[in-house]
């Protein structure tokens, strides 16, 4: 997989003076039906999360409340991408190592996941991950 596959993703924004909404539908505003949601909240502050890959696993990345950076590598490229609008997500493909930092106060991230968890999808150890590239 490539890096360049990784985007932001434009969800819908319905203002309103009363408060804005925004939804996402799997297979419309995502490539993928949604089977998973989870979201890390109380992260401390200078504390990393994610340093793994998925083998098939494709999510979306939202910073709901504040704010965090997601390094994205695909084993010859990096690239960071900085959240902090609830409207915008980031759409991660498989086969992409994944490290969040940086995180706001009271920073909200919330993961739209195309598939349960199986813990036979990651790739814990970089240098896994770049040995399975190679054998892709």
């Amino acid at each position: 997989m490539s890096i360049s596959k990784c985007t932001i993703v434009d969800l819908p924004k319905i203002a309103d003076p009363r408060g804005n909404l925004t939804f996402i539908e799997g297979g419309n505003h995502i490539p993928f039906p949604i089977q998973r949601v989870y979201y890390l909240y109380d992260v401390p502050g200078g504390a990393d999360r994610g340093g793994h890959a998925h083998k098939k696993l494709q999510q979306l990345i939202i910073a709901v409340s504040g704010s965090f950076d997601v390094v994205l590598d695909d084993g010859h490229e990096r690239k960071k991408v900085h959240l902090n609008r609830s409207y915008k997500g980031l759409y991660v493909s498989e086969m992409i190592w994944r490290e969040l930092e940086n995180f706001s106060s009271a920073a909200v991230c919330l993961v739209l996941a195309s598939r349960p968890y199986e813990e036979d999808d990651y790739y814990r150890n970089y240098a896994e991950f770049i040995s399975a590239l190679g054998s892709t």
